[in-house]
């Protein structure tokens, strides 16, 4: 047996592997519709064998064949490596540079059982968040990255690795797109084709781009997004302790919503069809108890609600009954939400009441359209209990997952009076948009590539340091986010948060990411870090994505369906400093609705490496920044203002702000 660095230098191996059944120990994606032609699966065929020679092309070419109208995709299961799935420390993997190692290492992170919601489909996330579209792309990326020099860039096309280009030191090492199509190409059953052909996938946002760090990521938004809820709602002074959040979905993303309602203090009930992703969450220690009963559902959240616990609890079930339910039952919810992958609603991102899970997937492959309206009918009905709810004083938030816009297409009673806008709003529009985006705080995030608990620790006092020290000189605006933040941090450990990797994210502005980043790169020169650190953030950030339903959903100005914002965001950081950079179609509210953009950059101790962070974090928070001032947002224009008495360097157009009541003299 090769080792581990001789199968990653081989690239496709020479000799045919043998034909892997599929293994039942883990989750695999639910067969997608059957929506090529005859002739379209004769061309997806043609489309997977160009990867190997041509005396294996009638044996896998019928392999194929099978596989696609099994799964639907091309998969290729014979081709996954033997070898065990999981970000090693970066001394491990065959590398002539540094950087191609540390991506090395986030590629396969994204891909571990650990993390990973479908790993053996290459999906790590949200029912379809693809890393690669098969497994022949991941062996031949490997290759490339342990063959690359620090003169080349590896271009990736939707998971193709299109090829190793020369380029310079100063360039970024990879650069990646996902789901780029024409813009007349961009419908869900265009994903479905184009996708089943082998040319696109959805990298959803940091699948594709080799930056997710398991559940932490998405904890640590749900816990800031779910504390200024319930601020929203409770009196001042009122504790949260006792109170109820209720939600649903415990797979990719939303597993970590029951370990944010603990940290946040409330007791989170948290709906789930899987058991399998029910218990995948209890055993990793993600939520706390597993119920089955709806009848035991109540007397537990009856007895935690008069004991005033910290507590979570699955439903294995519909969250619709549970809404339905608790109405029934007199269960008082203070805040509620959804985090079913509703971007993906006809394939397995949202279940209907009244099926079994097995019903739903064994319906959602051989009548896709009875599928779609048993969905469209259960969105309706769940709405309406949420209204029922609403009407008794719950709040209820959209969290980006389509949930407003998947029902409202439905049917479903969601829209405001005036017939435009939805009766609820997107988390961003009330939460993160005027408290931390406008401001210039989002998802920062950073892995230590030795792997080491310890460096990992190291990091989070470095970084306690800097923001406690930012603190003291922060204006009023931002102080609460500094100390949520600070709360985060300083208790990180102790929450068992790491899941993969070792990772860590908190939320902050372009100048707590410098500060922070130049003190990591300061202890890795001085030998008090082990390795190089990968820095990055989620896409859902200030300047990373456009989406008109999530991320600029509190843009006014009519631009929110514009997409200038994160294609100059990756643009602009490429030439910064990034070690790679990615941009993709679709994220969390689904194909066609987002455009959303990312980068990685490693920090290996070199002064290279400082001018490099300045400069690139610089940016990749001002630009979106400038952009939010420019819709005339409140919060973004008091940011802008400030930096730029901060920055001489910086010019940023501003608006002049036009009296209201001129206009309505002008249109009386």
């Amino acid at each position: 047996m090769n080792t581990f660095q001789e199968q990653i230098l081989q690239g496709i191996p020479e000799v045919l592997p043998p034909k892997k059944e599929l293994d039942a120990t883990v989750s695999h994606a639910p067969k997608r519709k059957a929506i090529l032609t005859p002739q379209e699966e004769r061309l997806a065929v043609q489309n997977a064998l160009r990867y190997f020679k041509e005396e294996w092309h009638e044996e896998l070419g019928r392999e194929f064949l099978q596989e696609l109208r099994t799964f639907g995709r091309i998969y290729m299961h014979r081709f996954r490596p033997d070898y065990e799935m999981y970000a090693r420390p970066i001394d491990a993997y065959p590398a002539r540079c540094r950087q191609a190692a540390a991506i090395m290492l986030m590629i396969q992170n994204n891909l571990d059982p650990a993390v990973a919601q479908h790993p053996h489909e290459l999906i790590t996330y949200g029912g379809n968040g693809a890393v690669f579209q098969n497994w022949a792309q991941y062996l031949l990326t490997m290759k490339y990255l342990a063959e690359m020099t620090e003169e080349q860039t590896l271009h990736m096309y939707s998971g193709h690795p299109m090829g190793l280009f020369p380029s310079s030191k100063e360039a970024p090492r990879v650069v990646v797109t996902n789901g780029m199509m024409i813009p007349n190409y961009s419908k869900s059953d265009d994903w479905e084709r184009f996708n089943a052909l082998g040319v696109t996938q959805y990298g959803q946002m940091t699948a594709g781009s080799y930056m997710y760090i398991g559940p932490q990521g998405i904890v640590h938004g749900t816990t800031i997004t779910v504390m200024n809820a319930f601020r929203k709602v409770l009196p001042p002074g009122e504790e949260v302790r006792g109170k109820v959040f209720v939600t649903s979905g415990l797979g990719g993303m939303s597993g970590a919503q029951p370990k944010a309602g603990n940290i946040a203090g409330c007791i989170t009930v948290c709906a789930e069809v899987n058991t399998a992703a029910a218990l995948k969450r209890y055993n990793q220690g993600w939520v706390d108890e597993v119920h089955y009963d709806m009848g035991a559902l109540v007397a537990r959240v009856r007895e935690a609600m008069a004991a005033k616990e910290v507590v979570s609890l699955a439903y294995v079930g519909n969250v619709v009954e549970v809404w339905e339910k608790f109405y029934e039952e007199d269960i008082y919810v203070s805040v509620g939400s959804d985090q079913t992958s509703l971007h993906n609603p006809w394939s397995g991102g949202y279940y209907p009441v009244g099926f079994s899970f097995e019903e739903s997937n064994k319906m959602m492959a051989e009548d896709p359209e009875r599928f779609k309206k048993v969905v469209q009918q259960a969105l309706v009905r769940h709405v309406d209990a949420i209204n029922k709810h609403a009407s008794r004083g719950t709040y209820f938030f959209d969290y980006g997952n389509a949930f407003l816009l998947e029902a409202s297409r439905a049917g479903a009673d969601i829209m405001a009076e005036d017939g435009v806008n939805f009766r609820y709003p997107s988390y961003v529009q009330d939460i993160l948009g005027p408290m931390c985006f406008d401001y210039g705080f989002g998802p920062f995030r950073w892995v230590c590539t030795s792997g080491d608990p310890e460096d990992l620790r190291k990091t989070d006092y470095l970084a306690l340091e800097v923001m406690t020290q930012l603190k003291e000189s922060a204006s009023h605006n931002i102080v609460q986010q500094l100390e949520d933040n600070i709360k985060w941090i300083r208790e990180a450990d102790q929450n068992r948060l790491v899941v993969g990797s070792q990772a860590r994210i908190l939320y902050a502005d372009a100048l707590g990411r410098i500060r922070i980043a130049e003190a990591f790169n300061k202890a890795i020169r001085d030998g008090r870090l082990k390795g190089p650190v990968v820095l990055g953030r989620d896409h859902h950030d200030v300047s990373g994505t456009d989406s008109p339903y999530r991320e600029t959903s509190n843009i006014y100005d009519g631009s929110r369906f514009t997409a200038d914002m994160a294609i100059h965001n990756v643009i602009g950081d490429s030439f910064r400093g990034a070690t790679w950079v990615s941009i993709h179609n679709g994220g969390g509210v689904g194909w066609g609705e987002v455009i959303n953009g990312g980068f990685g950059l490693v920090l290996d101790g070199s002064q290279e490496a400082d001018n490099r962070l300045k400069q690139m974090l610089f940016f990749d928070v001002n630009n979106g920044i400038a952009r939010r001032a420019w819709a005339r947002n409140k919060e973004a224009l008091e940011a802008i203002e400030k930096e730029l008495q901060r920055t001489p360097q910086l010019k940023v157009t501003t608006p002049n702000l036009v009296d209201q009541s001129l206009l309505d003299k002008i249109f009386s």
